[in-house]
């Protein structure tokens, strides 16, 4: 091969290497582009902050909310979540059966109402 030929495909390589490499570091390192479980993450923190947000709604919207939050507050960590389970705060609206996260999430949020 001549001496230009050479540089030629060096030139190709680091051309290719570049194209190849650059884009993909450049997408995922700056957040254009996630992956699949990344994107589910993403989904279900944030399906799981409404859930949170929708149990706290049901709860203050509640008759008597005061005297349920004073009951609330001095339930130990177990009765909370089956209190909110059983009263129907952390269902969302068409579900039969509230998530334990949901439940858990709105027991952290009430607590720290609570604490106001």
């Amino acid at each position: 091969m001549t001496q230009l030929t050479t540089d030629h495909l060096q030139n190709l390589a680091i051309a290719l290497f570049i194209g190849l490499a650059l884009p993909p570091a450049i997408g995922f390192g700056a957040g254009l582009w996630v992956t699949k479980d990344s994107a589910e993450r993403k989904v279900n923190e944030a399906v799981l902050t409404i859930r949170t947000t929708v149990c706290v709604a049901q709860f203050t919207n509640a008759p008597n909310y005061q005297e349920r939050l004073k009951e609330y507050k001095a339930m130990d960590y177990a009765k909370k979540r089956s209190f909110l389970e059983k009263e129907g705060f952390a269902k969302m609206p068409g579900e039969e059966k509230a998530s334990d996260a949901a439940k858990e999430a709105c027991a952290g949020k009430l607590d720290t109402l609570s604490q106001k």
